[in-house]
């Protein structure tokens, strides 16, 4: 499930440590470069996902640990990684977090000016939504490491976050604090901001997120990945293909004269065509059959705020965002060889389709229940990739490193995980957090 990049990381040993780590999107990403991780997760079927995927975790609340146990976790841990729940920034949320965000930026300045821990944590309880707390963790984690014995005081040397594009004000933030005032023990980081889009990564699908990657000083300057794939353009397609505007009406496919993708220019300044459902949906690999194509998928939201994303695109377009809809998203393929510009509803996208539209590999053991919002809310590993190679230096993955499917762990392998991150080979234990 490894393999070694070709160049040699900023850091002798790099081991990631995982926040709020959720199916393993990142994790998988760590595999696929070779790089070593521990995440901690509170839902307990991300977990069961994260076993069966051969992935070390703590079953746990990301706040207990810090609190609790944090002298209990690896001290060779020099990456610290998370992506907070976001649906409190989310567009597609109530959005408490929004609201809230410059009371957010104020606790910041406080954490690294030293504040209490008890302090802060009696007036983050009055917040509105408790979730929008959960965006300071990461800076928390990062102060706690340079007062941990475990660790010799030791900082992190890389941090990377994303979320969505509505907390870029908040990392922001920790840029500004992390470069110019540093951690109480007087560290200070590199640090890079961004909003990216992940189908330039290669991902088939259209997703934005807000990244920050930040270096000790000392250890380089920081960048982000480089583009590999153009952007997608929503309203060129919306505009000259054929039938795929109005989803109110009977969908209709795409005209015959549109380019198949194996025809369409490989590179464009420098970039690749981005990748469409059909590239990652359409062969077969692994246990995965191959989709039928032509097809047209309708999902009834927009796609990272942008209205032209709403509504049908076809097989030969980058899916909108997958989130926990996905299994709601209706599929249309032709009625028949006679009627190609005739369709019907054809089977909705399976699990591992999904995940596949995240860039999950093949055959990805997803168990436990809510399945769908497990692969909506993880970050797409081949993007995770990407943001992980340009924090420690390695060179850019390549789409191809995550088609080759995903091996599971064995029954011994999961019980061992397990035992670990639950306390039990067979079932959580009073440890593991509650369902409440």
């Amino acid at each position: 499930m490894t393999s070694t990049p070709p160049h040699q990381s900023i850091l002798d040993k790099p081991f990631v440590l995982d926040l709020f780590a959720g199916p393993g999107g990142l994790d998988v990403a760590g595999h696929r470069l070779g790089i070593p991780s521990l995440g901690i997760e509170w839902d307990r079927s991300a977990c069961l996902t994260r076993y069966a995927a051969g992935l070390d975790t703590l079953h746990a609340d990301v706040s207990v640990v810090r609190r609790e146990s944090f002298e209990s976790l690896p001290p060779e841990v020099n990456v610290l990684a998370g992506g907070p729940p976001c649906q409190t920034y989310s567009v597609a949320g109530r959005g408490a977090g929004r609201k809230a965000l410059e009371e957010v930026k104020g606790y910041i300045k406080r954490l690294v000016a030293g504040a209490s821990d008890t302090e802060i944590d009696e007036e983050l309880e009055k917040l509105s939504d408790p979730r929008t707390a959960l965006v300071l963790e990461p800076l928390r984690y990062a102060i706690q490491a340079t007062r941990s014995p475990n660790r010799g005081h030791r900082p992190y040397d890389v941090i990377v976050l994303e979320q969505v594009p509505a907390v870029r004000a908040l990392w922001e933030s920790y840029a500004e604090v992390l470069q110019e005032v540093g951690l109480p023990d007087g560290t200070k980081y590199r640090v890079v901001v961004d909003v990216l889009g992940t189908e330039t990564y290669g991902v088939p699908q259209t997703r934005s997120r807000a990244v920050l990657i930040a270096r000790r000083e000392g250890l380089g300057e920081p960048s982000l990945p480089a583009p590999t794939h153009r952007a997608y353009e929503a309203k060129g397609w919306n505009h000259r293909n054929g039938g795929i505007v109005a989803p109110a009406t009977q969908p209709t496919l795409y005209d015959t004269d549109v380019p198949e993708p194996r025809q369409r220019p490989t590179e464009v300044d420098g970039l690749e065509h981005w990748k469409s459902m059909g590239d990652a949906l359409a062969e077969p690999v692994g246990t995965h059959p191959g989709r039928r194509t032509p097809f047209l998928v309708r999902s009834n939201y927009g796609s990272s705020g942008h209205p032209g994303r709403r509504g049908v695109r076809t097989d030969r377009q980058p899916a909108t965002t997958v989130t926990g809809r996905i299994s709601r998203f209706v599929v249309f393929e032709p009625a028949g060889d006679h009627h190609p510009h005739v369709v019907c509803e054809g089977p909705r996208f399976s699990m591992n389709e999904a995940g596949m539209l995240q860039s999950f590999p093949p055959d990805y053991p997803w168990s436990g229940t809510a399945r769908a919002q497990q692969v909506g809310n993880a970050v797409p590993p081949l993007f995770g990739a990407h943001i992980l190679s340009a924090a420690l230096g390695l060179s850019a993955p390549t789409p191809e490193t995550m088609r080759k499917p995903w091996v599971p762990a064995t029954e011994e392998q999961r019980a061992k995980l397990r035992s670990h991150g639950c306390g039990s080979a067979d079932d959580c234990t009073a440890r593991c957090p509650r369902p409440e």
